[in-house]
């Protein structure tokens, strides 16, 4: 769901769907799966960060891997 999409559900219409995920999953199961919706959003952006810090590791690599080219001066050109 896109968030422009979240942006225009307000207050009432909030609460009918709390309600609705109530009845579908029952009090009793609605801790348990919050518990579980935060543990895969964490592991979510952590692997997302990683891959990340990932690619900035590969990056700075090749720049230190690639030979520099040497620049001649202003007045040999």
């Amino acid at each position: 769901m896109s968030e422009t999409m979240l942006a225009f559900i307000q207050g009432s219409e909030w609460l009918i769907i709390g309600l609705a995920v109530l009845l579908l999953f029952g009090a009793k199961k609605l801790p348990e799966l919050a518990r579980g919706l935060g543990k895969g959003i964490r592991e979510f952006k952590k692997a997302s960060s990683d891959i990340g810090d990932e690619l900035n590791r590969s990056d700075q690599e090749d720049d230190y891997d690639r030979p520099r080219r040497r620049q001649r001066p202003i007045e040999d050109r």
